[in-house]
């Protein structure tokens, strides 16, 4: 059937292909692949002959100038499929702008579902898995790494982020800061020789990862934070706390985040706070307390 089939490939273990995903491979007209090595080294090892047909590659440097030949493909009645370089297409993936362009354009777009990085380490992880958020990759630099990680502070649900082994610590330290030092887990080299998971608070990780560098692919899950037990007392111990080094702003960004609670109320316990220790200093000063 002519149209846009998205098929998901192994994330490590080769036999993770699905029988579906082969017989596409098999009858689809066109094939195209973020990485065309990956998918010919794949079909090579499931036996799957590419004959005479074209296998052609799609990625972020050649998107736009691939497209028109792909959508001329589907105008023609083909069948063509498009492969990620590991994992589900469309997951940190640059098959977006072609599927979006097939369906806008009337063409029938189909997935064959398979391996994900994101659901294979959420069932690893030990962390609640019934609300969850997958936000890819980082920032590089530190300031936005801290911005972005404090957007998501007040989400009430797991955290999930792909991460590079050489940036892993930073990550992790990064977290604990805005975050608080929240239970998490990182999950390494998935379906692979040498997988791993590895749980703990935010700062044993971190550590962990310092003293022992990571190597291959990382999936960094974070648990959410403890808004719906935390009691006001411990919200004005930590305020108090925060302020005798921090600024009001900051103590509120810091604690809301910790504790993953609403930014606002906080700020407004940190200026009511602020306010009376300094009422109590000037009462010092003047005898008065």
């Amino acid at each position: 059937m002519p149209g846009l089939y998205l098929i998901a490939t192994p994330i490590g273990n080769a036999r993770d292909i699905t029988l579906r995903a082969l017989d596409l491979l098999a009858s689809a007209d066109v094939l195209v692949a973020e990485d065309t090595r990956s998918l010919r080294r794949l079909m090579e090892i499931q036996g799957v002959a590419l004959g005479d047909r074209p296998l052609l590659a799609y990625h972020d440097h050649n998107g736009a100038r691939m497209r028109p030949r792909l959508m001329a493909e589907l105008e023609a009645g083909r069948a063509v499929l498009y492969a990620s370089e590991a994992g589900t297409p469309m997951i940190s993936d640059p098959g977006f702008d072609l599927a979006r362009a097939a369906s806008e354009a009337g063409h029938a777009v189909t997935s064959a579902p398979g391996a994900s990085a994101v659901i294979t380490a959420l069932t690893l992880a030990g962390l609640p898995t019934d609300r969850f958020l997958f936000a890819g990759f980082l920032p590089n630099a530190g300031g936005p790494r801290k911005t972005a990680l404090r957007d998501l502070s007040g989400v009430p649900a797991t955290l999930v982020f792909y991460e590079s082994p050489r940036r892993l610590p930073d990550m992790l330290a990064a977290a604990q800061e805005v975050l608080g030092d929240r239970q998490a887990a990182v999950c390494r080299e998935l379906t692979k020789k040498f997988e791993e998971t590895r749980r703990g608070h935010l700062s044993e990780l971190a550590d962990h990862y310092r003293e022992t560098p990571a190597k291959g692919e990382v999936v960094v899950l974070i648990g959410k934070g403890a808004s719906g037990s935390v009691r006001e007392i411990d919200l004005e111990h930590e305020v108090n706390k925060a302020l005798e080094t921090m600024s009001v702003r900051d103590a509120a960004d810091f604690v809301s985040a910790r504790f993953g609670v609403k930014r606002r109320p906080v700020y407004q316990l940190a200026m009511r706070l602020a306010e009376t220790g300094s009422d109590k200093e000037d009462e010092d000063r003047d005898g008065t307390g």
